[in-house]
């Protein structure tokens, strides 16, 4: 279904701690209509939702909104911590289109996107 690199998994365990964050928390991920690209990401700590997939690892889990999961079957969830970025990625392999900035992407089965009527990237 989706899985998390030991970067990833390294940054979220640190996460979860300083939150001090439920057994039961983990990085609840999710696709939504937006972006500059037709679909945005949404992450959050946050407990299951009911029907959410959940994968679990060492010290913590990354929680998929049940209707998302279509959107991000075969994904990896990784970490990047550079000078001018610093953040969870998802690589995509669904993704044939992704906007600049990473957040949204569009899929193949997608209908191109009116980019006038989806906004930019920075929108909710």
């Amino acid at each position: 279904m989706i899985s998390i690199s030991d970067r990833a998994a390294s940054a979220l365990r640190d996460l979860l701690a300083s939150k001090d964050a439920s057994p039961q928390a983990g990085l609840r991920l999710a696709v939504r209509r937006g972006g500059c690209a037709g679909w945005q990401y949404e992450m959050k700590i946050a407990e299951p939702e009911e029907g959410d997939h959940i994968t679990s690892f060492d010290g913590g889990c990354l929680i998929v909104a049940a209707d998302s999961t279509a959107k991000l079957s075969g994904c990896q969830v990784d970490y990047a911590d550079g000078l001018s970025d610093a953040g969870f990625r998802i690589v995509n392999p669904q993704a044939v289109r992704s906007c600049g900035c990473g957040t949204s992407f569009e899929t193949a089965s997608d209908p191109p996107s009116d980019f006038d009527s989806e906004g930019d990237c920075t929108s909710s």
